[in-house]
């Protein structure tokens, strides 16, 4: 049993599963990505599309606006993104429509080349999607860093800011940032009264009606906020009588067409492809923070719908196409109103394309009543947005993963000199920082009285550091013994020959040389036949000191075994020949594989690492056992508690089964084995913290979740229902679900593995020993999740809340305090989209 329940395997159950898959991960009736054999459109796709349509009908307005184009040109975009993109595209549940992303890039094409032009250079930008496409590379979008995609839509949305706050305040926006900033105070010095009121009324609107609280506030938050903002604006203005300036839109008989593309063919190639660029990676990345959101939405279900980012792509390509061509505004995929489609229960491409048609009826037949709208209220809305673009969450990231410096130069770019300019000095300073962390490596050398030198090496061992590393090595004499310590994660091709060398020259010298990690462990180097300077097994150049970490801690010394060299990565494997190994038992020997592999095990302990822990295992024979924690965790024999935990003999007191369930008080019939080790731990040995660690792939969270209600009864099936509790939880309502580090679990088993650490939680509080020395102060609890495949820990931040909503697990380790390549775009990218939700 590799998992932890067992693996059934009679034909019926293979028949339930099967069928269970197909119903999971067939698409939804209707979607457009297969051939329905009857077009249907469900209830709640024509829900979801009214309630997008309410809020796309003034953003597309304010956007126009604020992009100097044509208002009508907005609402050509909204119509063609929800129904060309949303028909044509990878994301069915995403909408697409002119982005607030794309506002500062329009308005800059509209003032250098006009509007007829800027039609003609979203044509182009549709056309190198579409090649894009083609290719297939709408995943390496996502390589892209998020600092600085959440850079570039900061500085994205200061620059409307600053430009809609001349119109709040009443006057006209300059073509600038840096010159609305600098008129800013002349427009302070002749503000226009009715418009600030009416901006002030859109603004309070905006921010308040979310947070209604009650009943009453269910019921109008039914109703989208910025429609009500600038319908209220609306009704002041008519009501009063003030003198604003309105929308006012012209026949559709003189609307503006494209035209053949007017300037330098570099210009007009660098703004096609400014505009390919941030209409795809915000497309890209809004559609995959779109799958989080509808692989986290309880209900209803969407089946398995996942996007096709190359799809996405033509998708989006094709409405740019159609949208330049019908002389509408760019096209991308937009958070605010995906969030609302997937917010709404949609479970088709229909929410999208019945969006985009509401659009075209009310741009036909609502003209007299859009025109009432103030512009004033338009450029608040929008103005409120570009503020909500600056994130804060986006912000901390970039903190957390030591990538301020890229964000602030992208930030920077972005509102001094445009976007592809702000993007590109976004790259080229994260390339920067990267080839500095990598090259940042500290080599120290020193004698100690004994004799001993002591190299000391922290940082990434790479061909960089390969002088400053044979610097410190060639400072050791000849005969001397030496340390030497690797505190890096990552050793290239280069740093170990060099180290490889060295070592066996001072050795055939005389001298004595042990090279040890970070900890102290010291790692095994057995001989090869082949010259002691070859590579392990393989012709791979990189060599993993981490994992080595994790072999039998032994000295750097010559043995008689092949298989197995320096810095070979931890596996499930042993070195000794089987077959040389004594009997410690009669019989043991020849018993079979098992006991083979058990004998062997046993004497590479006896012969490697029993003198090196004899004398710490004595003194704790000695004194006794005094851990400092309990750790409950699963009976998954993928987890190695001293490995993850970094703890050696005497450090935990660890209790596994099935699932890592504690049972409450007066539920376990016959067996007491988890209370009662609870109780010898908190009475007796009085441990200072007790440790719920789940994990991902738990065998038997996946039993809970398929299990049938009227299977024979079996101890392990008696053993679960413990997890019972768990599974209620995750299906309440009244819990919000578990996220970890930020993102939502990946499907259904991850939540629930996340739940069942939380809820046991629960249960240890229930335990009389625990309540009392929590009481007291003197005992802390903590969950932990540990994800096998990625090799990551994750705690529980600030423990069970007590309404026990909104868990939340952080990463620990070197990602947060070695700062890494902080690449997590698909857990983080959009994360608006997944606050919205939250």
């Amino acid at each position: 049993m590799s998992a932890c329940a067992p693996t059934r395997t009679d034909h019926s159950s293979r028949t339930t599963r099967a069928s269970r898959f197909r119903r999971l991960h067939s698409p939804p009736p209707g979607d457009g990505g297969n051939r329905p054999r009857r077009f249907r459109i469900a209830g709640a796709d024509l829900s979801a599309s009214i309630s997008v349509f309410l809020i796309a009908l003034p953003l597309s307005l304010g956007i126009a606006l604020a992009t100097g184009a044509p208002l009508q040109a907005g609402l050509v975009a909204a119509a063609v993104g929800g129904i060309v993109a949303g028909r044509l595209g990878g994301a069915p549940l995403q909408v697409s429509g002119p982005a607030a992303g794309l506002t500062v890039v329009t308005a800059e094409l509209i003032l250098q080349y006009g509007w007829r032009t800027t039609c003609a250079i979203t044509v182009l930008a549709g056309f190198a999607q579409l090649a894009l496409s083609a290719v297939r590379v709408a995943r390496s979008a996502l390589a892209v860093s998020p600092a600085i995609v959440h850079g570039m839509l900061a500085g994205i949305g200061a620059t409307i800011a600053l430009s809609q706050l001349h119109i709040v305040l009443g006057g006209t926006p300059q073509s600038s940032a840096v010159d609305n900033a600098r008129g800013l105070p002349a427009q302070l010095a002749d503000l226009h009264g009715p418009a600030i009121l009416v901006s002030a009324l859109t603004v309070a609107v905006l921010l308040f009606w979310p947070h209604i609280p009650g009943r009453a506030g269910q019921i109008a938050r039914t109703v989208p906020a910025a429609l009500v903002a600038v319908a209220a604006a609306a009704v002041l203005a008519v009501l009063t009588g003030m003198k604003v300036p309105r929308v006012d839109l012209p026949s559709w008989s003189s609307h503006a067409l494209p035209g053949l593309p007017e300037g330098p063919v570099l210009g007009i190639a660098a703004a096609v492809l400014t505009v390919t660029l941030v209409t795809s990676v915000q497309s890209l990345l809004s559609a995959v923070a779109v799958d989080k959101l509808v692989s986290a939405r309880k209900e209803p279900r969407t089946g398995g719908m996942r996007a096709d980012l190359d799809r996405e792509l033509t998708g989006q390509g094709a409405a740019n196409i159609v949208s330049g061509a019908l002389g509408g505004l760019p096209v991308a995929g937009v958070a605010v109103r995906s969030v609302a489609n997937v917010s709404a229960g949609a479970v088709s491409r229909h929410s999208t394309m019945l969006h985009g048609l509401w659009i075209v009826l009310a741009a036909l037949f609502l003209v007299p009543v859009i025109d009432l709208i103030p512009l004033p209220a338009l450029a608040a809305l929008v103005m409120v947005i570009g503020f909500q673009m600056v994130n804060v969450t986006h912000i901390r990231s970039a903190s957390r993963h030591r990538e301020v410096v890229v964000y602030v130069v992208t930030v920077t770019g972005v509102v001094l000199l445009g976007v592809l300019e702000g993007v590109v000095m976004g790259i080229a300073v994260a390339v920067a920082v990267a080839l500095h962390r990598l090259a940042k490596t500290h080599v120290t050398a020193e004698a100690t009285a004994d004799g001993t030198h002591h190299i000391r090496v922290r940082g990434q061992l790479t061909f960089l550091a390969v002088p400053r590393l044979s610097r410190a090595l060639s400072q050791v004499p000849q005969g001397d013994d030496a340390v030497v310590e690797l505190e890096g994660s990552f050793m290239d091709h280069a740093a170990y020959e060099t180290l490889q060398h060295w070592r066996d020259a001072h050795v055939a010298q005389g001298g004595r040389v042990e090279i040890t990690g970070r900890s102290g462990h010291r790692f095994t180097e057995p001989d090869s036949g082949t010259g002691s300077a070859g590579l392990p097994g393989s012709a791979d150049s990189t060599h993993s000191v981490r994992s080595a970490r994790s072999t039998h801690s032994t000295r750097f010394t010559r043995s008689a075994h092949t298989c197995c060299r320096p810095w070979t990565p931890w596996r499930n494997h042993h070195c000794d020949d089987h077959a040389a190994v004594p009997s410690l038992t009669p019989g043991l020997a020849s018993a079979g594989a098992g006991a083979g592999q058990l004998a062997t095990g046993l004497s590479a302990f006896q012969r490697n690492t029993a003198p090196l822990v004899r004398e710490e295992l004595a003194r704790l024979a000695r004194e006794g056992q005094t851990p400092s924690q309990l750790f409950i965790t699963c009976a998954d024999s993928r987890l190695v508690t001293s490995m993850i935990t970094s703890s050696g003999p005497g450090d935990l007191f660890t209790v596994r089964n099935v699932g890592n369930l504690v049972p409450p008080p007066g539920t376990e019939s016959t067996d007491d084995s988890v209370a009662a080790a609870i109780e010898y731990a908190v009475d007796v040995l009085k441990v200072q913290s007790i440790t719920v660690c789940g994990h991902s792939g738990c065998g038997a969270m996946q039993a809970l979740l398929t299990a049938p209600q009227d299977g024979a009864e079996t101890p392990l099936r008696r053993w679960l229902r413990h997890g019972t509790p768990s599974l209620e939880r995750m299906r309440s309502r009244r819990h919000s679900w578990a996220r970890i580090s930020g993102r939502m679990p990946a499907d259904a088993i991850e939540q629930l593995c996340l739940t069942n650490v939380v809820q046991q939680l629960e249960h240890l509080r229930t335990h009389e020993a625990v309540r009392r020395r929590l009481a007291e102060g003197t005992l802390e609890l903590h969950g932990m999740y540990f994800h096998v495949g990625e090799a990551q820990a994750y705690l529980l931040k600030d423990g069970v809340r007590a309404d026990g909503t909104g868990e939340v697990f952080d990463r620990v380790g070197p990602s947060d305090t070695e700062g890494g390549t902080g690449n997590e775009t698909e857990g983080e990218a959009e994360g608006a989209l997944q606050e919205s939700r939250a």
